[in-house]
C-alpha cells in the first residue's frame, strides 16, 4: 500500500461525505420494471484470473456490477464490497471491474491489481480482467449493456467515477444505478437486494 493510498484509507469516512454530490450520489430505480432488449445473460466477461465467464450461470441471483479503482478516494469501498458479499453472498453476485477511465487511479496490470485488492482488502468477490467502463470505443460489453437503453431498456447512466454500482435483479433485469458516493452498505442496496 503507498503512502497515498494509506492516507485515503484512513481518512475514508471524511472523504466519503466530503465527496458526495449530487451527481456522485444519484440514485435511479428501474420503477416501472422495464425489460431488457437484450438479455443479460447473453454477456460474457474475463476475470482478473483470465477465466471467461457466462453470465448465464448468474439466472435467478442479483448481481451488483461495481467500475472499481485502487488509488481513488473511494477505494475504501472494497471493505464495504467484501462485506456486502460475505453477508449477502446467497443473494447477489458482486463483480468489480477494474477501470482507469478516471484520472490513472488504476495499476497497470491486472495481477497487480488482485495482489492489492486481497493484500489490502481481502478481497474473495470475482473481480475482472481491467477495462474500459465509460461510452466509448473501448467500453467493455458489460458496462456498454448497463449504460444504452437500447440494450438494457431504461437506462442510459453510464458511471460518473470509480465505484459506480449497477444491480441486475435474479430475471436479468437493470433495477438500479447507484452513484459512487453510495456505500455498498447503504440502506437502499441492502433493500433493493432483499426486495
Amino acid at each position: 500500500m503507498t503512502i497515498r493510498q494509506f492516507v485515503i484509507k484512513k481518512i475514508y469516512p471524511f472523504l466519503q461525505k466530503r465527496l458526495k454530490t449530487e451527481k456522485t450520489s444519484l440514485v435511479l430505480s428501474n420503477d416501472k420494471n422495464v425489460q431488457p432488449l437484450s438479455s443479460f445473460y447473453n454477456l460474457k466477461a474475463t476475470s482478473i484470473k483470465g477465466e471467461e465467464i457466462n453470465f448465464e450461470n448468474f439466472k435467478k441471483k442479483k448481481v451488483l456490477l461495481v467500475n472499481t479503482a485502487s488509488d481513488c478516494g473511494f477505494t475504501p469501498q472494497f471493505t464495504e464490497l467484501q462485506k456486502l458479499h460475505e453477508q449477502y453472498g446467497q443473494q447477489v453476485i458482486v463483480l468489480g471491474f477494474p477501470a482507469n477511465d478516471f484520472k490513472e487511479q488504476e495499476k497497470e496490470g491486472d495481477a497487480e491489481i488482485a495482489t492489492f485488492c486481497q493484500a489490502n482488502y481481502g478481497v474473495t468477490f470475482t473481480m475482472m480482467k481491467k477495462s474500459g467502463v465509460v461510452k466509448n470505443n473501448n467500453q467493455n460489453e458489460v458496462y456498454e449493456w448497463l449504460t444504452d437503453s437500447t440494450l438494457n431498456g431504461w437506462n442510459n447512466q453510464a458511471p460518473v467515477w470509480n465505484f459506480s454500482k449497477y444491480l441486475v435483479n435474479e430475471q436479468g433485469v437493470l433495477t438500479h444505478y447507484f452513484g459512487p458516493s453510495v456505500n455498498p452498505m447503504d440502506e437502499g442496496i441492502i433493500k433493493a437486494i432483499r426486495a
